[in-house]
């Protein structure tokens, strides 16, 4: 009895020992602007190109300002109603987007502060478009199915719908004491918008060229840089030791991404307790990735912005990963660890200013 007691002991120690929570050294952290929520909206993907370019304003001026993120969400509804009409409703029409949708805004409607344009009504705090889409959607169901009988205008109706919704168009405005349009003051910023990149890693297409991905929130038909997968992932590193962050598309439908724990993973195994523990990750090569996103297990579910690189006790790389799900009742205020695994597997694109790209590769 006294040897199976010890045995029992030696195996509950033995496990235990062997149980690691994740204790994390910061790397490389680079400066952001707080975490905010995206409320009830599929507008991740301006939320997080807005944290992206707020980041670059201060990297190239040391200024922090306050983007609006539903300016940008505007405009790209026209964009939206257009394209959806002149295809005839045989496009997707909803919330989602992807960054360069943003870098479009900018470069066609410039940018203005928070401020200035903050897409909510009086005695609103939170931003619910439950509505917006579905009403944009339906005024252009009915001018498709019978245009000639449509009553009035539809780019009318639909400019009212997101006057109602969101707010007037901007035409000028004071900050801090100078007045600016919204195109006078993406001057100010020093952000010029063909200075971005978007990249990604797939086999189905040519390496070091560009091409469309056919992705059902690239309504506009963006552009994409395809790199093999060592490069995408030396490209990420190398910007961000060098001061640069980084807009973020990626799968989040997996059981071990947990806004929760702040975690995300990719378990050999899928045990869910790699949030909590240190466990061993699949390998990621290119074919399994290519795999994944041609099966649909990897889809483009959410954008965010890469600021900072941590290692574990083990010296495991993670990513720290800013998201726009607020900062209450979440790990890390707000923020992921992404394991080097997951942003191997899971990433759909990053978008980074183009001299954050390795010489080496860039020449390519």
């Amino acid at each position: 009895m006294k040897n199976n007691n010890l045995l029992c002991v030696l195996l509950f120690a033995s496990f235990f020992g062997f149980s690691q929570s994740y204790q994390f050294k910061t790397i490389v952290d680079l400066e952001a602007t707080d975490v905010i929520s995206q409320g009830s909206t599929g507008t991740c993907w301006s939320f997080s190109a807005s944290s992206f370019f707020e980041s670059e304003i201060i990297r190239l001026t040391g200024k922090r300002i306050d983007l609006s993120e539903m300016y940008s969400v505007r405009h790209t509804y026209t964009d939206k109603a257009w394209n959806y009409v002149m295809r005839q409703g045989k496009a997707q029409f909803s919330q989602g987007g992807l960054a360069h949708d943003v870098i479009n805004s900018m470069t066609d409607n410039g940018i203005v502060p928070n401020k200035v344009f903050s897409g909510l009504h009086e005695n609103e705090d939170k931003h619910n478009h439950s509505k917006l889409a579905d009403t944009l959607k339906k005024v252009l169901t009915v001018y498709l199915k019978d245009e000639k009988k449509y009553p009035g205008n539809w780019k009318t109706d639909v400019e009212n719908i997101l006057d109602q919704h969101l707010g007037d168009k901007v035409v000028s405005f004071n900050y801090e004491g100078v007045q600016y349009t919204p195109q006078s003051f993406l001057e100010m910023t020093k952000i010029i918008p063909e200075d971005y990149i978007t990249i990604t890693s797939f086999s189905h297409k040519p390496y070091c060229a560009n091409f469309i991905l056919n992705i059902p929130d690239n309504f506009s038909n963006g552009s994409f840089y395809n790199m093999k997968l060592n490069e995408f992932m030396t490209t990420i590193n190398y910007a961000l030791n060098n001061g640069f962050t980084i807009e973020l598309d990626c799968d989040v439908s997996e059981k071990t991404f947990s806004s929760k724990h702040g975690i995300a993973v990719v378990p050999e195994d899928g045990d869910v307790n790699a949030l909590l523990e240190i466990m061993p990750e699949k390998e990621i090569t290119p074919e399994f990735r290519q795999q994944e996103f041609e099966n649909f297990n990897t889809t483009d579910d959410h954008l965010m912005h890469i600021v900072g690189i941590l290692k574990d006790q083990n010296g495991n790389t993670y990513y720290k990963v800013k998201n726009s799900w607020g900062n209450k009742n979440v790990g890390n205020d707000g923020y992921i660890n992404m394991s080097e695994a997951y942003m191997k597997l899971k990433t759909i694109s990053i978008t980074l200013h183009k001299d954050a790209i390795p010489k080496a590769i860039m020449q390519k």
